[in-house]
């Protein structure tokens, strides 16, 4: 990570090309994602950004974030070979951090590849590489269009994963038990995912 973690200030110019973001007399250029542009205040507003200062040998670059979700993700993609910011970029303006989460927990190259310069090898990789790090409770979340899901279903998934299992696998398996039974205890929970 670079110098800059975070800019609160006034938002002097909004484009969907980039920002102006007025601190202490000082009027920073960020770069941020249609997701985060969607969700910006008006000009002349005060505003807070997450992030990610990309120091290179002959340039240094501010891209911002509305929610930690959208940085891991940008950070996350960053770290596959042959995704540059640009592109990271794009994915997270073709989907939101929860559409993502869920083309990546599901497996949905053929949404992912619907995103400007996203290909299917490069589709494929982001499920391949990324599919372990969505946190299970996210991807519950996000496949189900809820804000979050029931607690014993939280606490048996997180259970589930302390006891070895893979993160996708335990989100199949405790919310296979719970749809079989919605009202069973968190141990419940655990005994019928680990029957299957």
């Amino acid at each position: 990570m670079g110098l800059i973690a975070r800019l609160r200030g006034t938002l002097a110019e909004k484009t969907p090309s980039g920002l102006v973001v007025e601190c202490g007399g000082v009027g920073y250029g960020v770069t941020v994602p249609l997701s985060t542009f969607d969700r910006l205040p008006a000009e002349g507003e005060e505003v807070t950004l997450r992030i990610f200062h990309l120091v290179r040998e002959d340039d240094a670059l501010l891209f911002g974030f509305g929610s930690a979700q959208e940085l891991r993700f940008f950070q996350a993609l960053l770290g596959i070979s042959g995704i540059g910011p640009k592109l990271a970029l794009a994915v997270l303006s073709g989907l939101t951090a929860r559409e993502l989460a869920a083309a990546i927990a599901e497996g949905d190259v053929r949404r992912l590849s619907s995103i400007s310069g996203v290909g299917k090898k490069t589709a494929e990789r982001i499920v391949m590489e990324l599919r372990d790090k969505v946190d299970p409770i996210e991807a519950l979340a996000a496949k189900a269009g809820a804000e979050e899901p029931p607690q014993a279903l939280r606490d048996a998934i997180l259970s589930l994963v302390a006891l070895g299992n893979r993160a996708e696998d335990a989100r199949a398996m405790a919310q296979a038990a719970f749809e079989k039974n919605p009202k069973a205890t968190v141990q419940d929970l655990i005994r019928l995912a680990l029957r299957k």
